[in-house]
């Protein structure tokens, strides 16, 4: 079975950037699917445009626009594309630069679709660092690279714990439904007091219930926001905020930039 060294990955490469020992890259995906295949290092290919599927020996995971999955170096996989146009961002680290930054090799272990919105709004803005490559780009990227692992560490204990059934319950809501998310809309469908719910949200959720939805609507976005037939009033109904000026708001709290002004220098 092939073994894809550093760097390399099926499709048509756009551009590439290297952080001592960490490999940004943009690739378009040409093949309607790849043979089977390892790759040197683990990666996560976030899915800009089109709709993927990653097989491995487990499980099949569907992977639309707007997408995070992580790809482990030890399991074998395939790709396949189901739209007529697809493109992926990937990050590639180097086992060296984790060792050097205290990063414990188990924290990359297990392919997974990652649906966490906090991890998914970092790697919104280390694609944004990567599309800038300025002289203060290579700080920004280390640091959100530091951030990265940190959230991965905190989701892999979140994921170790034994929450109650009711959890699952709620992460689907909030990661699927696009209901407006109240409080007493979540106690509805799941059947729990809403201020359990408040209180315990912290606990599963590695920040506070009200925080999460909103980096939630933030995921949500991104895709949205590289699509330019997409208006900013439409994505502002999408996304279920009251008002453009709200949606505003929220996104530059998060993204340090405009909506319009991030869709400027994203596409």
């Amino acid at each position: 079975m092939k073994i894809l060294t550093k760097g390399k990955y099926y499709g048509s490469p756009n551009s590439e950037v290297s952080f001592n020992g960490v490999l940004l890259s943009q690739y378009t995906y040409t093949g309607d699917k790849t043979d089977w295949h390892y790759h040197e290092n683990p990666y996560f290919m976030y899915v800009l445009q089109g709709n993927m599927k990653d097989s491995n020996t487990r499980v099949q995971t569907l992977c639309p626009s707007g997408s995070l999955m992580f790809n482990n170096w030890q399991e074998p996989h395939y790709g396949s594309k189901h739209s007529d146009k697809a493109s992926g961002f990937h990050l590639e680290f180097e086992v060296d630069w984790l060792k050097k930054n205290g990063i414990p090799l188990h924290l990359l272990e297990g392919s997974q679709l990652i649906e966490n919105p906090h991890l998914h709004v970092l790697f919104a803005r280390l694609y944004r660092e990567f599309l800038l490559s300025d002289d203060y780009s290579e700080v920004s990227v280390e640091v959100l690279l530091l951030q990265i692992c940190e959230a991965l560490g905190n989701q892999k204990e979140i994921n170790t714990q034994d929450n109650p059934i009711w959890v699952d319950g709620l992460k689907e809501l909030l990661h699927y439904d696009s209901s407006s998310l109240s409080l007493d809309y979540l106690s509805s469908e799941l059947n729990i007091h809403p201020v359990h719910i408040s209180r315990a949200a912290s606990k599963y959720l590695s920040m506070s219930l009200g925080e999460y939805i909103r980096q939630q609507k933030i995921k949500k976005a991104i895709p949205l926001l590289l699509d330019p037939s997409n208006s900013l009033t439409a994505i502002t109904y999408l996304l279920g905020f009251s008002d453009q000026s709200h949606f505003t708001r929220t996104f530059k709290t998060y993204m340090n930039n405009t909506p319009s002004a991030f869709r400027k220098q994203m596409i």
